[in-house]
């Protein structure tokens, strides 16, 4: 004799196993999974009805596949932490910072603070705002009683200079016969 439960379950789902057999199988790349899905999603379905029967049967079915077919996705993609203990002993290659590579970007970081600082404060603050805050060109208009265009105009020419003295000085003015531009001169512009 079949509870309550079970009769749902045979009136309800299983007259759908062909279409879901059939759904499965165009579906999931390995079809020799296909019935260990189909009887996954059957114990999930009934588990859930369990606790309360859904209002569309067949779609909660369908719904529960994809469901299901991407946490197995999810889950084979995923590295177990074992394996990643055993690179610690390995002798791959490892991309550590030289001292000459590390010397290099602290006079590099070092040549654009300077040159943030002798930017006027006006420029400054739009290129704070708009490259490390991450403002939009709107934002930081309201927020530094300008209009657009000053936003515009103050980044562009901030930008500018703060390339000139990060690039240029790094590889010593070599980077064709263009004009040098001092920091001070490209905020008067």
């Amino acid at each position: 004799m079949l509870n309550d439960l079970d009769q749902w379950f045979a009136t309800e789902i299983l007259p759908h196993e062909g279409l879901l057999v059939g759904y499965l199988t165009r579906v999931w790349p390995n079809t020799s999974d296909v019935l260990d899905l189909r009887q996954d999603i059957y114990v999930r379905v009934y588990e859930s009805a369990r606790r309360s029967r859904p209002s569309s049967p067949k779609a909660f079915l369908f719904a529960t596949a994809r469901n299901l077919m991407t946490d197995r996705v999810r889950h084979s993609r995923v590295v177990p932490i074992d394996l990643t203990a055993d690179f610690e002993g390995s002798d791959a290659l490892i991309d550590d910072v030289s001292p000459e590579r590390h010397l290099s970007a602290r006079q590099e970081l070092r040549r654009l603070a300077t040159a943030l600082d002798a930017l006027s404060e006006k420029c400054r603050n739009v290129v704070w705002l708009r490259r490390v805050e991450g403002l939009s060109q709107r934002e930081t208009a309201q927020r530094l009683g300008l209009d657009e265009g000053a936003v515009e105009s103050q980044l562009g020419r901030g930008v500018r200079a703060l390339a000139l003295a990060v690039f240029d000085a790094s590889d010593g003015g070599e980077r064709g016969h263009r004009k040098t531009v001092s920091v001070h001169d490209s905020n008067q512009r």
